[in-house]
């Protein structure tokens, strides 16, 4: 008999960010989830909110999410879009997407351990290594401290490395970028992300000044759900706009691409919903034409673009993996050295939360004691 979900469990979890990402951001929101089949076996996921969110994330997975799966087949590619049409009345993307991504990762995590596989090779790995870039949160760096994190990319071997960008005056941008590409020198890519920051009159306006620092892409430079303004933005200007973090659904990537607003889709696989609709968006972009490198979450990310067609950069956010914030309770399940990437072994996703990180502060989660 095929197996079904017999429990699911959620546990908030906060994890202390060693940089703050800004005033208002010192640490990271995780809620863990753990599906446990009709056999006995369990598999580990999680959704992950930076800021906000967390307890709307869980209680949509205590409440309907978990309603609606247990007795269903213990299986992601089954589960992922019966349970999208019994969400959507409450938002296609979002919260929805959000809080789908942490029973659809333990899904995969169940998989891959009952297989004693990696993600990567239960997918179906396609690479040994892949090329990761130098990023960080550092728009409130003062000068010479983004100066200094430009050089640490460099001594660890990056070819490449993204920079905030989006200053109230546009001469401090200038300033940083040209500080940062002469640390850099001009053999290696440049990257910068606005974070949604500018109108389309500002945009055109920075780039155009900031594009002289040879820049290989321009991340988010208008409100995320604005395509129109997209597709004019890109009629004005020559350098490739990288979008997607904020973009939650396959239907949405999908406009983007086709309106020709967009040269690389950046999925987050958890904002999307999970590892099931992430590798239907990059089947999309590869068959579009169109690039594609995933956001933020190194562990999880690395692992699926090696089994990606293709080549595709992964970001490393300086201090900022899971394994470098000291969230996990065994070894990671990606191993950096210079500028690449590679798997460890781990089977299923390789991610469990150290006990020691839960949120004391949330409330008992009603599906813990069914």
């Amino acid at each position: 008999m095929t197996a079904t979900i017999a429990r699911i469990a959620t546990r908030p979890i906060r994890i202390p960010l060693l940089r703050a990402w800004g005033p208002d951001v010192r640490d990271l929101s995780v809620i863990e989830v753990a599906v446990e089949d009709s056999d006995g076996a369990v598999g580990w996921g999680f959704s992950w909110t930076p800021s906000i969110g967390a307890a709307a994330v869980r209680a949509h997975l205590d409440h309907d999410i978990s309603d609606f799966a247990r007795g269903r087949e213990a299986e992601a590619s089954a589960l992922w879009d019966p349970l999208w049409t019994h969400l959507h009345e409450g938002g296609s993307g979002g919260i929805t997407t959000i809080a789908m991504a942490g029973l659809d990762l333990a899904l995969w995590d169940l998989a891959g351990r009952r297989a004693g596989r990696t993600l990567t090779d239960l997918v179906g790995r396609r690479h040994e290594t892949a090329t990761v870039y130098g990023s960080g949160v550092n728009l409130h760096y003062p000068l010479d401290e983004l100066v200094s994190q430009a050089g640490r990319w460099v001594d660890a071997g990056f070819d490449a490395v993204k920079v905030k960008v989006g200053s109230p005056d546009l001469a401090r941008d200038v300033e940083r970028i040209a500080a940062v590409r002469e640390v850099l020198g001009s053999d290696r890519g440049l990257m910068i992300d606005a974070n949604q920051r500018w109108s389309l009159e500002q945009a055109e306006r920075a780039i155009g000044e900031l594009s002289v620092f040879d820049l290989a892409w321009v991340e988010e430079p208008l409100r995320a759900d604005d395509l129109p303004a997209h597709v004019e933005l890109r009629r004005r200007i020559e350098v490739p706009v990288a979008l997607g973090e904020n973009v939650h659904t396959r239907y949405r990537f999908a406009e983007f691409i086709d309106a020709g607003a967009v040269d690389l889709v950046q999925p987050n696989a958890v904002r999307v919903g999970g590892i099931t609709p992430f590798l239907r968006i990059a089947d999309l972009a590869a068959a579009r034409g169109v690039g594609l490198a995933p956001h933020l979450l190194l562990e999880l990310s690395a692992q699926l673009a090696l089994a990606l067609p293709g080549e595709h950069l992964v970001e490393s956010v300086e201090d900022a993996s899971f394994a470098a914030l000291g969230a996990l309770d065994a070894p990671s399940p990606v191993a950096v050295s210079g500028a690449t990437v590679s798997t460890t072994g781990q089977p299923g996703l390789g991610i469990r939360f150290s006990d020691e990180l839960t949120d004391a502060a949330a409330s008992v989660s009603p599906t813990e004691d069914q």
